[in-house]
């Protein structure tokens, strides 16, 4: 059997090099993310995974409580807020990278009830008032129970429907509520009801004008600083693959 040369072994010498290299740099990310973007961020950890080799370690929640967590140290490396203003506060104060901010994601509002005939087309149900809850999320901590808030003021109602407000935790909570029957309806995100372009129940997309826009930053956080996996992530949520999930949940694109 003849000899293999140097030059014989070099091509499978490189495919090795390259797979032991590829397992090296391969790394665990650990993001936390917005409620509201716990469906679409799902698949896109998925394609990323399989793209780019890097785990992501998602972890879900309020932006409020993630702001406390990573003041108070948490390892948190990215953070996929549902504002633009925890990200930027985050940069500000020295604990998110300055220059990493982008918007990834608009937000829609929307008062859904689980069952069918319930939330009419114009929301004059919120003006009749013949209910006893209407779930929200904590808009101290939430952006879209922040948003319901406005909504409910610039429609006229807040004060009549105030203390029949259920408040949640987190915009997940306040689904919750509302799937359970333990609140007829409330107001949430679109992309939590949002499937195949359908949303089963009944439901009003509350008009823009009602309310701030929702603009959902991400931003690489100090503990991810020049961390690969984190820098990777960003890029992948500004291409293709990713703006074609963050659409088809409901979302716009800024």
């Amino acid at each position: 059997m003849e000899a293999m040369s140097v030059s014989d072994l070099l091509p499978n010498l490189l495919i090795a090099a390259m797979a032991i290299s590829s397992t090296v740099q391969a790394a665990e990310i650990s993001v936390a993310v917005a409620a509201n973007f716990t469906a679409p961020m799902k698949q896109i950890a998925s394609e990323f995974e399989k793209e780019t080799g890097h785990k992501v370690v998602a972890s879900f929640g309020s932006t409020g409580k993630f702001y406390a967590q990573i003041k108070n140290g948490a390892p948190f490396e990215v953070l996929l807020a549902a504002d633009e203003e925890t990200p930027a506060r985050l940069v500000s104060e020295n604990a998110a990278v300055a220059g990493t901010q982008f918007t990834y994601a608009v937000g829609k509002l929307v008062l859904w009830s689980a069952k069918p005939t319930v939330v009419d087309a114009a929301a004059e149900v919120l003006k009749k008032g013949d209910f006893e809850h209407i779930a929200l999320a904590d808009p101290k901590l939430a952006p879209y129970g922040a948003a319901a808030i406005q909504a409910m003021k610039a429609l006229g109602v807040f004060d009549a429907l105030a203390p029949k407000v259920v408040t949640a935790e987190n915009i997940t909570q306040a689904y919750q509520f509302i799937s359970s029957g333990n609140a007829l309806f409330g107001f949430i995100a679109q992309s939590q009801v949002l499937k195949d372009g359908k949303i089963e129940g009944s439901s009003w997309l509350v008009p823009a004008k009602l309310y701030q826009p929702i603009r959902q930053d991400a931003v690489i956080l100090e503990k991810g600083r020049g961390k690969a996996a984190a820098e990777a992530l960003m890029q992948f949520l500004k291409g293709d693959k990713a703006k074609a999930i963050i659409t088809s949940f409901g979302y716009e694109q800024s």
